[in-house]
């Protein structure tokens, strides 16, 4: 079986042993906190991949809060997981899948179409029957680099996205106060990218279930917020590439492929006080 977008925990525990399991859980206030719990309590056999260390590259000051690494580099880490491109990999986290989509995207991103996230994480694992275990997850079976693949996942960059504002759709992931420049906790201005909507990652999910809501809700939200644009070529961003990533498989979810995520999105744009910044609704 292939699970390209979503995968419930059902699904996951009818899948025995076979998928590679990569947990992502993570809190940007206290960067060891996602893995602490991991090591306490996670599915058994599962690896954990580190925003900061596993997901990201080296900062600059220029280039966001967590820029994408090199893809060498993040061959070599999905190497050490033993993700080889036969295997389906599972995302997960304890956030609502905001940590997970990034893994989701950036194994799209090398080529490799068969990762789902799980839908509800760690909550829905155990509400479902599956066990948590404190064990360490043995090292995978050595395997080579992950190899070089026509990429499934598209990116722009700050210089392009200048030049096409207002010409492409583009939909911030951020909470609404950071979006209008009510507050600005950790970037270096406040406010939005000029011409962007506004799309909170976590209208993505069920108030009640923490789950994803159904591709058909999904597909009619999405669209009425990109009303008269289609989806297709609509770019996604929000503070730092990581939850513009969820709205990203969102819209997978739903049918409607065929976005664009900005990487570095607002921690980059905004350390440039030369680009343009709107505030308000």
């Amino acid at each position: 079986m292939s699970f390209t977008t979503l995968i419930t925990a059902d699904q996951l525990r009818a899948a025995g042993g076979g998928p590679v399991i990569v947990e992502t859980s993570f809190d940007l206030a206290d960067a060891n906190v996602g893995e602490a719990g991991w090591r306490e309590a996670h599915v058994p056999g599962s690896f954990y991949g580190h925003l900061d260390r596993d997901l990201s590259g080296p900062k600059t000051g220029t280039n966001g809060r967590h820029p994408l690494p090199e893809r060498t580099a993040f061959a070599a880490t999905l190497a050490r997981w033993g993700v080889t491109p036969a295997k389906q990999v599972v995302a997960l986290d304890r956030q609502g899948g905001m940590y997970a989509a990034r893994l989701w995207w950036m194994l799209r991103w090398m080529g490799h179409a068969n990762v789902a996230v799980l839908d509800g994480g760690i909550a829905a694992w155990t509400a479902a029957g599956g066990a948590l275990t404190a064990n360490a997850t043995p090292r995978a079976p050595e395997t080579p680099p992950y190899p070089q693949r026509a990429t499934l996942a598209k990116t722009i960059t700050a210089a392009e996205l200048q030049a096409e504002l207002g010409r492409m759709p583009l939909i911030d992931a951020r909470a609404g106060e950071r979006f209008r420049g009510d507050v600005e906790p950790l970037d270096a201005a406040a406010g939005h990218i000029p011409g962007a909507l506004n799309r909170f990652f976590k209208d993505n999910l069920d108030a009640a279930t923490g789950r994803f809501k159904p591709a058909a809700q999904l597909r009619a939200e999405f669209k009425a917020l990109l009303d008269p644009h289609a989806a297709q070529g609509t770019v996604h961003q929000c503070g730092s590439g990581v939850t513009a990533c969820h709205n990203l498989l969102a819209m997978e979810y739903a049918g409607l492929p065929g976005s664009v995520l900005y990487p570095g999105s607002w921690s980059e744009w905004s350390s440039d006080p030369s680009r343009p910044v709107a505030r308000g609704a």
